[in-house]
């Protein structure tokens, strides 16, 4: 009797053990299914530009005092742009505008540029080949404003076009508007090497500089530089990895949850993949999320959150209802579909089971009453 009860002892342990590591193997990667074609999960049909101004990377925020302001990759209206330059490829800085309804947005102009506040490094730009070798383009890509509560202040991120890194901006004024400076950590060069510079600020007033390519790195306290270099995210990648892009950090529910966006592509029995190999056959430029216990990770594996609505980031209304926002990509076989490209938006999402997606119904009653 003994031994029978020692037996299954045994065989008990053994299938827990087996569990456990098939488990952790299949847990090793994310699922690279991409669920093209769930409405679902697919921006609204309903949402469309709440302004008429060529943008892409929208980010909007809340302030303090319940204004909303919205920031992106612009490029200069009427500026001549010369033939072989992209037309997000060249501007003259950075543009903001405001809201008090999510609906009408003022523009509150250039709130910096390179011709008067850059440092020299940030004014070089990248030289155009071509019959006139002087002329240089340049231009700020995904640039996101935010408001730090621990610090009572405004930072500003961007990325120079050209792979020429990120930087990291302090109001000087204490207002969203700025005037804006440079923080001490990129004065004479970049404080990332790469693009895609986001920033997140704990609930005990920890701030983190969050960056393409799965890097973290946490700001000195008063935020002058950062405190530590660059180390990547433990997460649970595709295999293999394909470019991503959009890291953005927020925390909801006491976890993190680390968004960024990739391209699904078509394969040749009909389903949909994250596996991108080059930039042939882009279909949809997705959101997906991972979560985590810890900000450094690991962060579980991914899932499709919003289809055709990457580089975004998320905030709150002054009623508490999250938003994501969204700039209609023109690349890809889903971006010839649009009707306009390059323009921002707001998509209403919600939470269900600590998962975010598209909320349909309040996409319908705010577009309907647009």
């Amino acid at each position: 009797m003994l031994r029978n009860k020692v037996v299954i002892l045994s065989m008990l342990l053994f299938t827990l053990f087996f569990n456990a590591q098939n488990q952790n193997k299949a847990t090793k990667f994310s699922d690279p299914a991409a669920p093209v074609g769930d409405k679902t999960l697919t921006v609204p049909d309903v949402v469309r530009p709440v302004m008429d101004i060529w943008m892409r990377d929208t980010y909007v925020t809340q302030g303090p005092n319940g204004n909303y302001f919205m920031i992106g990759t612009t490029a200069n209206k009427g500026k001549v742009v010369p033939e072989k330059v992209k037309y997000g490829d060249y501007n003259s800085g950075l543009f903001l505008w405001k809201s008090k309804n999510l609906k009408k947005w003022d523009s509150l102009g250039i709130i910096w540029s390179f011709k008067n506040d850059a440092e020299s490094w940030q004014k070089k730009g990248k030289p155009v080949k071509g019959k006139d070798s002087n002329l240089v383009y340049r231009a700020l890509w995904a640039p996101e404003l935010h408001y730090i509560k621990s610090k009572e202040t405004w930072l500003l991120t961007a990325s120079l076009n050209g792979n020429q890194g990120s930087f990291v901006l302090k109001s000087i004024s204490g207002k969203p508007e700025g005037p804006y400076e440079n923080i001490a950590g990129n004065s004479t060069n970049p404080i990332f090497d790469d693009i895609d510079l986001s920033i997140f600020e704990d609930a005990n007033g920890d701030v983190y500089l969050v960056a393409h390519n799965h890097f973290i790195a946490i700001m000195k306290d008063d935020l002058t530089d950062i405190a530590e270099p660059f180390k990547r995210l433990g997460e649970t990648p595709f295999n293999p990895e394909p470019y991503i892009e959009g890291a953005y950090l927020i925390k909801y529910n006491n976890k993190y949850h680390l968004l960024q966006t990739v391209w699904s592509v078509k394969q040749k029995d009909g389903t949909y993949t994250y596996l991108r190999k080059g930039d042939k056959n882009l279909h949809s430029y997705d959101v997906v999320i991972a979560s985590a216990d810890n900000i450094y990770g690991p962060y579980g594996p991914r899932y499709t959150a919003i289809i055709e609505g990457g580089h975004n980031n998320l905030f709150q209304d002054i009623e508490g209802n999250w938003w994501s926002t969204t700039f209609f990509n023109p690349r890809g076989i889903k971006g010839k579909e649009f009707e306009v490209t390059c323009r921002p938006a707001l998509v209403p999402v919600k939470w269900v089971k600590n998962k975010l997606k598209p909320d349909l119904e309040r996409a319908k009653q705010f577009y309907d009453s647009f």
